[in-house]
C-alpha cells in the first residue's frame, strides 16, 4: 500500500475535527450566498428544464435542451420533495460544492507525503478552492458545476485507491462517478479517460483488464437516461446532445472567436487565476525535479496535472467558451499548489513552520474573492430582480395567456413555455430541413420575431435588449408597459 503512515490511515482527531469544522463554516457561507446573491443568466434554462421534467416532460423529445441531462434530473428529484424553486436548486448545489471541498481537503490530509505539512496543506487547499471566485459564484447555482465538482473529485479519490486494490469495485466506482460528471456536463467528459489510463499505467494490484471493464461499465451507467431517450428518437437526441454543441453553438454569434481569445487570456488579468496557475506549475516542477518522492507518490500529482491540462484544453476548445467553465480544474490545481507552498516554505526555511506561506496565499485568495463579490459583481442581477418581473407578468396576464419571456420568467411563474421558448439557443437559424427543425422543437428567430411584431403573445417581458425592443417596435403593439430594473413588461395588445 502507498500509505503506511498511521496518520494517513487514521487522521489525528483534533486537527481533523478542526478541518471538518472549517469546511462546515465554508459550507454555511456557500449556502448563505446561494440563497441571497447567487445568480447566473444561463441557469434559467437549467432550472426550467428540471421543472418541465418534474411535470412529466422529456428533454430532447418534448423540448430543446442541448446538454447532458443528469443535473436536470437531479434538480427535478429535489424539486419533487422540496419544491421547484431556485432556492432548492441553489442549496443542493452549494452542499455538493462543499462536499467536493471536503473530499479534496481530506485527500491532502491523508496522502500528502510530508506528514508535518498535511494539516497546513489541507488548510491551503480548502482556502484555494473555497475562496475561488468562480467556485463561489457558480458552484452555488442551478447549473451542473456543483454536481460535477463533487462527482469528479469522488472519481479522483476512487481512482487513486483503485491502483492498490485487487478487486474491481473501486475502478467501477471511479467510472461511475466520472460518468456522472460527464452525464451532468460534457465539459468533464475527458476526465474519465485520463483517470482510466492512469489506472492502467500505474496499477499495482489486480488485473488491468478487469479494471478496464469495470471502469468502462461504471462510466456507461449514468448515460442510461440518454440511451433510453435515444432509442425513441435517435436522430434528435444525437443532434441535440452532441452535434449541436460541437457544430452549432457559435451560430448567430458574430464575435465568438474574439470572445474566446478574451476568455483564454483572462487568467493573465485575474489575480486568483494567475496565482493558482503559477503555484500549480511550481508545484508540478517541484514534484518532477526536486521532491525525490517515490514514483507512486509523484504519480498522483501527475494525475492532477494531466486532468487539469486535458480538461483545460477541452474547455478551451468549446466555441464559445467561458471563464466559469475552468472552475472544474480548480480542485486539481489546488492540490498542486500544496506542493508549491511546501517547496517555497522549504527554501525559506519554514519547513517546521508551514503556516506562513499558507497564510500568505490564503490572504491573497481572500482579497481576490472580496473584489469579485463586492466590486466586480456589485450591480449583478439577482433572483429577487427576476421575481419582481415575474410577479408583474402574472398580474397582467390572463389565466392560460401566452407569455414571451426568458426562461427565468417561465420558471418563476410556473407557466408552460410556448413551443421553442424553453431555451434561448432554440432560436438559432440552422441550415437544416424544416421537418427536422420542428422535431427538435426549435423556433427560428425570424418566426419568433414575426410573432412578437403581430401581437401573438398576451404579455412580453424583455430584459437588457433595447436594440430588439426598438427593432420590433413593441410600444406600437402593446398599449401598456412598465420598466422594472433592466427589464420591460408589455401587455394589453392592440391587435391580437
Amino acid at each position: 500500500m502507498l500509505l503506511e503512515d498511521p496518520v494517513a490511515a487514521h487522521p489525528s482527531r483534533r486537527p481533523y475535527l478542526f478541518i471538518c469544522g472549517l469546511v462546515t463554516l465554508f459550507a454555511a457561507g456557500l449556502v448563505y450566498y446561494s440563497q441571497t446573491a447567487a445568480f447566473a443568466w444561463d441557469e434559467g434554462f437549467h432550472l426550467l428544464t428540471a421543472q418541465l421534467i418534474k411535470n412529466g416532460k422529456r428533454p430532447y423529445l418534448d423540448f430543446f435542451f442541448p446538454q447532458t441531462p443528469l443535473n436536470a434530473y437531479w434538480n427535478a428529484f429535489w424539486f419533487r420533495f422540496l419544491g421547484d424553486t431556485w432556492k432548492t436548486a441553489h442549496a443542493v448545489a452549494a452542499l455538493c460544492t462543499s462536499a467536493a471541498l471536503l473530499i479534496t481537503g481530506d485527500y491532502v490530509y491523508r496522502r500528502f507525503p510530508v506528514p508535518r505539512w498535511r494539516f497546513a496543506g489541507t488548510l491551503a487547499v480548502i482556502f484555494a478552492m473555497g475562496l475561488n471566485a468562480m467556485i463561489v459564484e457558480f458552484g452555488t447555482i442551478g447549473q451542473a458545476y456543483g454536481l460535477c465538482l463533487v462527482t469528479i473529485m469522488a472519481a479522483f479519490r476512487f481512482t487513486v485507491l483503485a491502483v492498490d486494490s485487487r478487486g474491481i469495485w473501486l475502478s467501477l466506482a471511479a467510472g461511475l462517478m466520472a460518468g456522472t460528471a460527464a452525464g451532468s456536463s460534457l465539459l468533464t467528459v475527458l476526465a474519465g479517460p485520463v483517470m482510466l489510463l492512469w489506472i492502467l499505467i500505474y496499477n499495482r494490484a489486480g488485473r488491468r483488464l478487469a479494471k478496464l471493464v469495470a471502469f468502462g461499465s461504471g462510466n456507461v451507467i449514468p448515460f442510461t437516461p440518454v440511451l433510453l431517450l435515444y432509442l425513441q428518437k435517435p436522430r434528435e437526441v444525437l443532434f441535440t446532445v452532441f452535434q449541436f454543441n460541437y457544430r452549432y453553438r457559435a451560430v448567430d454569434w458574430q464575435d465568438a472567436t474574439s470572445h474566446d481569445i478574451e476568455v483564454l487570456t483572462s487568467w493573465l488579468v485575474s489575480s486568483q487565476a494567475s496565482m493558482l496557475v503559477v503555484l500549480a506549475l511550481l508545484g508540478l516542477l517541484f514534484v518532477f525535479k526536486k521532491s525525490g518522492w517515490e514514483r507512486a507518490v509523484r504519480a498522483e500529482f501527475y494525475l492532477c496535472a494531466w486532468i487539469s491540462i486535458v480538461l483545460g484544453a477541452h474547455i478551451g476548445t468549446a466555441h464559445p467558451t467561458f471563464e466559469r467553465y475552468f472552475l472544474l480544474t480548480v480542485p486539481f490545481l489546488s492540490i498542486l499548489t500544496v506542493a508549491a507552498l511546501y517547496w517555497l516554505g522549504s527554501d525559506l526555511g519554514s519547513t517546521d513552520k508551514p503556516f506562513w506561506p499558507v497564510a500568505f496565499a490564503s490572504l491573497f485568495f481572500v482579497c481576490g474573492l472580496a473584489r469579485a463579490l463586492f466590486v466586480d459583481e456589485a450591480d449583478a442581477y439577482t433572483w429577487g430582480d427576476m421575481a419582481a418581473v415575474a410577479h408583474k407578468v402574472d398580474a397582467v396576464t390572463p389565466l392560460g395567456g401566452l407569455v414571451w419571456g426568458d426562461e427565468q420568467i417561465y420558471f418563476l411563474t410556473k407557466r408552460t413555455p410556448p413551443m421553442g421558448m424553453e431555451h434561448e439557443n432554440s432560436h438559432k437559424e440552422l441550415n437544416l430541413p424544416a421537418e427536422f427543425i420542428r422535431s427538435l422543437h426549435i423556433l427560428p428567430r425570424p418566426v419568433m420575431e414575426q410573432q412578437l411584431k403581430t401581437g401573438h403573445f398576451d404579455t412580453v417581458a424583455m430584459c437588457e435588449d433595447s436594440d430588439r425592443m426598438t427593432a420590433l417596435d413593441l410600444p406600437s403593439v402593446y398599449q401598456k408597459s412598465e420598466e422594472i430594473g433592466e427589464c420591460t413588461v408589455y401587455w394589453d395588445r392592440n391587435k391580437p
